[in-house]
């Protein structure tokens, strides 16, 4: 799908999100745009609850599982994070604002809720060994922090509950190898 196209797909999309009164969340790529530049993506994210998909005969399911599902809305992917899900639902009601994108007003992921979703997702992706995404997921963490304060010990409290001990050990190793990489970045930029 061309950028032109792209834009106009997703406009649709929030325009009938907008006009059937579905509860979401702009979560992913799109969102992490709001906060920092640089971020390419093809698809959208949203936290929703998958019965909203009743509403929304448009979207085109192509799979899903007790977390995500995956649709096509008129050739643009959409991943949906269900809001089954406690973390998604805690993200959804605790840890969004509003956006402006494309003329429209958006519930969107603060900061914070794009890096406990990055943090959850994390585990995972070393485990089915997606490289790719573990590049993508640790480097939208560090830009983050790099652009914005937050309060990550806050952070880890919140994705505790929802992770077992091993996983959290291991986010906390991401997290210092991270603050290693900014550390060294702002010696080097003479920050």
């Amino acid at each position: 799908m061309n950028p032109d196209s792209l834009l106009e797909t997703v406009e649709r999309l929030f325009i009938l999100l907008a006009e059937r009164q579905i509860e979401y969340v702009l979560v992913g790529g799109v969102a992490l745009l709001q906060y920092v530049e640089g971020r390419n993506t093809q698809d959208i994210d949203l936290i929703m609850a998958l019965s909203a998909l009743d509403q929304l005969p448009e979207i085109q399911l192509t799979s899903q599982d007790a977390n995500f599902a995956r649709g096509d809305f008129a050739g643009l992917q959409i991943d949906i994070l269900r809001a089954e899900n406690p973390l998604f639902a805690s993200v959804k009601q605790a840890y969004a604002t509003t956006q402006d994108f494309a003329g429209q007003t958006i519930p969107t992921a603060t900061v914070e809720g794009l890096i406990l979703l990055k943090l959850y997702a994390l585990p995972s992706l070393y485990r089915q060994g997606n490289f790719a995404r573990v590049g993508l997921y640790e480097n939208d963490i560090a830009t983050l922090l790099h652009y914005h304060q937050v309060d990550v010990a806050a952070l880890l409290q919140t994705v505790s509950p929802h992770l077992s001990a091993s996983d959290m050990k291991e986010i906390q190793q991401i997290l210092s190898e991270i603050n290693q990489r900014l550390t060294r970045f702002q010696k080097g930029a003479g920050i």
